[in-house]
């Protein structure tokens, strides 16, 4: 394990964990009961061959292991390169990020202290109850593509970048705030077939008044949700249009644009951490990792607008 000097100097340093040193120590406060009592369960969950508190002891404690998760997240670095760090073999790394992983993903998004968003439909209920615009759009993350012979081969295969990716759904408010990301699905899934399956059209049909942005993909939406996803306008004239029609349709269609660019800058936020990049691990593991990911971008983000509001 990491000597206490350098595990002060990675705590300290932003650029290395993505967060500061007050988020990395309300994270261990948080998380660290979590893993202690799933650990503890699982030890208890298959039958006792050796004395209690006999066998070898942990060489990599908990804040060490949500170090590694941490870093491995923002930079992508090897499992190989944080053991060779950590000073562990290469399979405790990998178990701690596994272990820790999944409790990032179920914290959700962080609005405030008091408030964290976990599914959709809180979502569109938080958005409800602040009067605040919500924008929504997809983002694809690059994989390895399947094995040959697998039958769900070409469902990996997006439509736009032809490229073996993913996809989830991002939900940001009108400032670029991460709100809420999806789990993540193969990318050959259309924008608005993956809105349709996670519930938003029935969402914001029995829910509250709200307004969402979306981009052309979704304006089918719009008229199924009674007008409260918003998309540009749709284009009358597919030729010879009107010198007026065509400058009204620019004017309309940049307004748009311009209100709905915050989501753009929202998962630009998100690429930032190394991992969404390309991903070059298991695919199954991409859903917490999408969703950790936005919650500690979330977080962090809450945690700098309220020092920035007390300053």
């Amino acid at each position: 394990m990491v000597g206490n000097a350098t595990r002060a100097v990675v705590i300290s340093n932003r650029r290395i964990t993505g967060l500061t040193a007050n988020a990395i120590a309300e994270l261990v406060a948080e998380v660290g009961p979590l893993w202690h009592e799933r650990h503890q369960a699982g030890l208890a969950s298959r039958p006792r061959k050796r004395a209690v508190g006999a066998g070898a002891k942990h060489r990599l404690v908990f804040i060490d292991r949500l170090l590694a998760a941490l870093v491995h997240l923002r930079h992508a670095t090897t499992h190989d390169v944080l053991a060779c760090w950590f000073r562990v073999d290469r399979s405790t790394i990998t178990r701690a990020i596994n272990e820790v992983r999944p409790l990032l993903a179920e914290r959700g998004c962080t609005i405030s202290r008091d408030v964290r968003l976990r599914t959709l439909a809180e979502v569109v209920d938080h958005l409800g109850a602040t009067g605040k615009t919500g924008i929504i759009d997809g983002t694809e993350i690059r994989v390895r593509r399947p094995a040959q012979g697998r039958n769900d081969r070409d469902k990996f295969i997006s439509g736009k970048n032809k490229q073996n990716a993913v996809k989830s759904m991002v939900v940001t408010d009108g400032e670029g705030r991460v709100l809420w990301c999806s789990p993540a699905q193969p990318a050959s899934c259309a924008d608005i077939t993956h809105a349709r399956q996670l519930g938003l059209v029935r969402l914001l049909a029995d829910g509250p008044a709200v307004e969402i942005l979306a981009d052309a993909g979704h304006q089918v939406l719009g008229a199924q949700t009674g007008g409260r996803v918003v998309t540009p306008p749709h284009r009358k004239f597919k030729k010879n249009a009107p010198a007026w029609y065509e400058e009204k349709y620019e004017r309309q269609r940049k307004a748009h644009s311009s209100r709905r660019i915050r989501v753009e800058h929202g998962i630009a936020h998100l690429k930032n951490w190394r991992a969404l990049a390309r991903h070059l691990g298991r695919r199954n593991h991409m859903s917490d990792m999408v969703q950790a990911i936005a919650g500690l971008l979330s977080h962090q983000q809450s945690a700098d607008l309220t020092s920035a509001q007390q300053m």
